[in-house]
């Protein structure tokens, strides 16, 4: 059986600090929630939880109740979230290693590249952002998808269908029907980070919810996924 050691240390020296502006607030009632709960997003964006005899009143006034909390948190996505513009000659992380964003020339187009990537750039378009996250599309489908029927295979189970998305919030789903969908954002990740989050989708094949048989299997074919959970929540927020 296939195991994963994650010791993984990481700057992000690309990253610059912008000022969050006024959050969006999601209200969401859950019925198996039995207290309220705050969360900040990694696009700063506001969830509270409202437990199953809770009320709309009462989940504002909690988060009133944590607004400063809230605010701090934010502050603190905002300095490691990614530039809202990408330039050509700006560093983003591919496979958890830096790599340099180029402009090339082919024939009458354009070309964003990044690693092995590459995507048209329309011309007089200085944002390069939008081309470079299609250039690491590209390599995420090309790399991710193999990678993940790989572990598959290795572990006895088989994914009906898979796909690269561009998430917001998830770094992968696994839907009933054994569908995984994969953030192309993966592939900036160090391998060691990406294969537990294939490994995590996975093991929902076996198990769909986050139960303690779920953490259990997890555990079983990555030993150290608290680790990888870790990176994921710190420094994975920089890549949206």
């Amino acid at each position: 059986m296939l195991s994963y050691s994650l010791k993984v240390q990481l700057q992000l020296p690309f990253l610059r600090a912008t000022a969050p502006p006024e959050p969006i607030v999601d209200f969401v009632r859950q019925r198996r929630a039995r207290k309220y709960i705050l969360r900040v997003r990694p696009d700063g964006s506001l969830r509270v939880t409202i437990p199953r005899h809770g009320s709309r009143r009462e989940a504002e006034a909690f988060l009133e109740k944590h607004r400063a909390w809230a605010e701090a948190q934010r502050r603190h996505v905002a300095e490691r979230h990614a530039p809202v513009e990408w330039q050509a000659g700006d560093t983003i992380l591919l496979r958890g290693e830096p790599a340099v964003i180029r402009l090339e020339r082919s024939g009458a187009r354009t070309l964003v590249v990044v690693g092995n990537g590459s995507a048209m750039v329309p011309e007089g378009v200085t944002n390069l952002r939008s081309a470079a996250e299609k250039a690491l599309r590209q390599i995420a489908t090309s790399e991710l998808i193999p990678r993940l029927h790989a572990l598959a295979a290795a572990h006895g189970l088989t994914v009906a269908r898979a796909a690269v998305r561009g998430q917001q919030s998830r770094w992968g789903s696994c839907s009933r029907a054994g569908a995984i969908a994969l953030n192309f954002r993966l592939i900036q990740t160090p391998p060691a980070i990406s294969d537990y989050v294939l490994l995590h989708e996975l093991m929902h094949l076996r198990e769909g919810n986050h139960s303690r048989r779920f953490w259990r299997l997890v555990a079983d074919v990555c030993p150290d996924y608290r680790e990888a959970e870790r990176w994921l929540r710190v420094e994975g927020r920089a890549l949206f």
